[in-house]
């Protein structure tokens, strides 16, 4: 099955990776603005938080994904440092993953694509998903709804797009504040639950 390489992707991405031993990662197809490719959301004490990587855009044509660039001249290695320390820097876990993010976060990362699959890395490591994964050779075409790369989108309510799909509510940092927040970054349920983050992920899906 061939899945888009996400940045610190939502919960149910990261719950069907989980059903997964091996999955194939796009590269070939073209960037698209305001997905999940260079974003993500976390739970701050101001409530839900958009943490985007912000990239350079080659005018004048189309941008294959693995080309993207990310635009290290603005400081969004700091912003989102510090967002994340102000988010979970009090939650159980955050003293235990936050230091296999950290190169990530310190280094200058050239291309999306590498910084994205850095991050997953470190997410499948403390999961302990035992998941093999290659990128495309060329790009495949969409032939349904159902396909990772369309069904998986900001905009889209993952329990709507896939009946099997169902929230399963655990304790967030912030919750007593602004409620149960559903379907964040993978990094919220992995601070907030820790070893437990994998058993949650595979329970999401009604057999």
């Amino acid at each position: 099955m061939v899945f888009p390489l996400l940045h610190n992707g939502p919960i149910y991405y990261f719950a069907l990776l989980a059903l997964k031993k091996e999955v194939i990662f796009e590269q070939h197809d073209n960037y698209v603005k305001q997905s999940y490719r260079n974003r993500c959301n976390i739970l701050g004490p101001n409530g839900k938080v958009t943490l985007t990587v912000p990239v350079k855009k080659i005018h004048g044509r189309k941008t294959p994904y693995r080309e993207v660039l990310v635009d290290n001249e603005k400081p969004w290695k700091r912003i989102h440092w510090k967002s994340l320390t102000a988010a979970y820097a009090a939650s159980p876990y955050f003293q235990y993953m936050i230091d296999d993010l950290r190169p990530c976060y310190e280094r200058e990362i050239k291309y999306l694509i590498d910084l994205n699959t850095g991050l997953l890395n470190a997410v499948l490591k403390y999961l302990n998903l035992d998941l093999t994964f290659r990128f495309s050779e060329s790009f495949s075409e969409i032939r349904e709804d159902k396909d990772p790369r369309m069904l998986i989108h900001p905009k889209k309510n993952p329990e709507s797009e896939d009946p099997l799909f169902r929230i399963m509510e655990y304790h967030q940092v912030f919750s007593e504040r602004h409620g149960f927040q559903p379907n964040l970054s993978i990094l919220d349920l992995m601070f907030n639950m820790g070893p437990e983050a994998t058993t949650l992920l595979l329970q999401s899906f009604r057999t």
